[in-house]
């Protein structure tokens, strides 16, 4: 075992179990891309606003038409190494649990037990007038029988389901309503300018409470409402701990900052937990 590996090991088990805080860099080995470059920088054009997607029937009929291409591939993702090696740091006791900011539940469909989805989930649709949830795959089905796909050899894929499309395809898109009240549907996530449940952001200091230190994985923490769960830790007088390759706005926060191939450092590290003894620990 290389000397970072020891290094990450010490850390990590001197202060378990830790709360763990990850990013879209943890989904984009299963194929969903990121916002952002490892210097914080937009990779295309910035995603819809809430108040967008609220206000603007256009907007949403553009979001819909380009979601019916992006939302499949998505929903095929399937968890990468990462995802499962933070499981068995959970199942080893070393996480207590997971905040995530993506959208997608790959953690969930890996087997972690605790995880709280900070900006929501992209499989369900939440109607905005009565509240009534519906499953995206069932959205799907709808907007796939009243709209023509577009007869495409390529289809950019961008974060959180969307896809790249001819404005003319978009212009003729039909997008769906409530089955319940006809109100308007929209992805029950937190889009860009949103705001998170306060419930939701309670239990995420809670959690940090409940933990040692914070563990952030795989993000730029661009977004505040990732970044204040990493002063709060500070400001608790936890460790805070960063994997991640790129700069983040938590550097000059942070104890210690995991910057060179973070994510196999992880899977070396996690390779030599014991998951048949929950409460053991290596050092």
């Amino acid at each position: 075992m290389s000397e970072t590996v020891e290094s990450l090991q010490v850390l990590l088990e001197k202060h378990a179990p830790w709360a763990c805080l990850t990013g879209a860099g943890i989904s984009s080995a299963s194929g969903i891309p990121t916002y952002r470059d490892h210097h914080g920088r937009w990779l295309g054009s910035q995603p819809i606003q809430h108040q967008e997607f609220v206000e603007q029937a256009t907007k949403r009929q553009r979001y819909w038409a380009r979601s019916i291409l992006g939302w499949p591939r998505v929903h095929r993702a399937r968890p990468n190494q990462t995802h499962h090696d933070l499981v068995a740091l959970e199942t080893a006791a070393v996480v207590s649990g997971l905040i995530t900011q993506n959208v997608d539940r790959l953690h969930q469909q890996a087997g972690a037990q605790h995880v709280i989805d900070l900006h929501g989930r992209l499989d369900r649709v939440r109607c905005l007038s009565c509240g009534h949830i519906e499953t995206r795959a069932r959205v799907q089905d709808w907007l796939e029988e009243h709209n023509a796909l577009p007869a495409l050899t390529s289809v950019t894929l961008l974060p959180d389901g969307d896809a790249d499309l001819p404005a003319a395809f978009i212009d003729d898109f039909r997008s769906p309503h409530c089955d319940a009240c006809e109100g308007i549907l929209m992805p029950d996530v937190v889009f860009f300018g949103g705001t998170v449940p306060v419930d939701r952001v309670q239990a995420c200091y809670q959690m940090i409470d409940q933990a040692e230190g914070l563990l952030v994985i795989g993000s730029s923490l661009s977004v505040y409402s990732g970044f204040r769960f990493c002063r709060y830790a500070v400001q608790q007088g936890k460790p805070l701990v960063i994997l991640n390759a790129g700069q983040t706005r938590a550097d000059e926060l942070c104890v210690r900052k995991f910057d060179d191939h973070p994510f196999s450092l992880l899977s070396h590290y996690a390779a030599n937990l014991d998951p048949s003894t929950p409460e053991h620990r290596h050092v």
